[in-house]
């Protein structure tokens, strides 16, 4: 069974053009933790979330991908 992508940090990080390199600098984070973020194998906190949109920019819904489905 495949595991579902909770988060889209990959997506967003490419679609700005940033790397697990530069986010892991930027949160004093272990590059392997950021990299496991990204292919979702483990889900960042809430708190990190939280942060990782500051730094990106963005709103923290647009790093979780909607758990509603289409009718």
């Amino acid at each position: 069974m495949k595991k579902k992508a909770i988060n889209r940090l990959k997506a967003v990080l490419a679609e700005q053009s940033k790397t697990n390199k530069w986010l892991a600098e930027e949160l004093g984070k272990n590059e392997t933790t950021v990299s496991r973020w990204c292919t979702n194998e483990v889900q960042p906190s809430m708190d990190n979330l939280i942060i990782i949109a500051a730094l990106l920019k963005v709103d923290v819904r647009d790093l979780i991908n909607s758990t509603k489905t289409a009718h």
